[in-house]
């Protein structure tokens, strides 16, 4: 399987509060660097790429910043399909549907189904989305497919129910902002999951930053519990 690049996008409010803006204004800043990131990763032949875009606890935010963010992603997936298409970009979803606005779940939800045949990158945002709330979503539905029977749960069983259980363990994560939290992401995918943090703001961040983290990412070496070590493949063009 490919790579699989994981990322927290962190620092938009701090960006905009830093320049006496509104918190709005940064996470519009913030859409404008995922869009040259997702095309940089496209060119660099990352295969699997996930953006935290909305968290289970962003909820506790204003309305009107919760509001802003869901006018962005709409806006994102009506701007960014005809890019997509071009380059063959699958995108999907991490996270409950259920909860978020009818109109933004009905987008994401077309455009998964309208990239579903791409073969290209993989696209994962990550929206309503908390770590622990996969976990319990996938027991839950696990629980619910052997209705009247026994069944042992194991971390099997728990992989096979999560969102996305065809897309490979991230292999690295990256968190901006100077932060070292994981936040909630990914927390049972990322198990071996290598990390790399970066004091930029989010905002800020560009396509020789992605190039930058991949290239750390490629120098360490990953054991995944073991004793021997293997060097990292050089699976990335940059």
């Amino acid at each position: 399987m490919g790579l699989h690049v994981g990322i927290i996008m962190d620092g938009n409010g701090r960006w905009a509060q830093g320049r006496g803006l509104m918190r709005t204004q940064g996470h519009l800043e913030g859409l404008k660097a995922a869009k040259q990131v997702v095309k940089a990763a496209s060119g660099m032949g990352i295969d699997f790429l996930t953006l935290y875009v909305f968290s289970t606890e962003n909820w506790k935010r204003t309305a009107e910043e919760v509001g802003f963010i869901m006018g962005l992603v709409r806006q994102y997936l009506k701007a960014e399909f005809a890019f997509a298409s071009e380059n063959h970009i699958r995108v999907r979803h991490a996270g409950d549907l259920s909860r978020l606005p009818p109109d933004v779940a009905e987008d994401i939800a077309d455009v998964c189904r309208d990239t579903e045949s791409f073969t290209g990158m993989q696209v994962i945002l990550a929206l309503n989305y908390g770590g622990r709330d996969e976990i319990v979503r996938a027991v839950n539905k696990a629980l619910a497919g052997v209705s009247g029977k026994e069944i042992k749960i194991n971390e099997t069983v728990i992989t096979e129910h999560l969102d996305n259980p065809d897309i490979p363990d991230p292999d690295l994560i990256i968190r901006t902002a100077g932060e070292y939290r994981t936040s909630n992401f990914l927390l049972w995918e990322a198990a071996y999951a290598e990390y790399y943090i970066s004091d930029k703001l989010w905002p800020d961040w560009t396509a020789a930053d992605l190039a930058e983290a991949i290239e750390s990412f490629q120098k360490r070496e990953r054991r995944f519990g073991g004793v021997n070590s293997a060097s990292c493949e050089a699976r990335v063009s940059l």
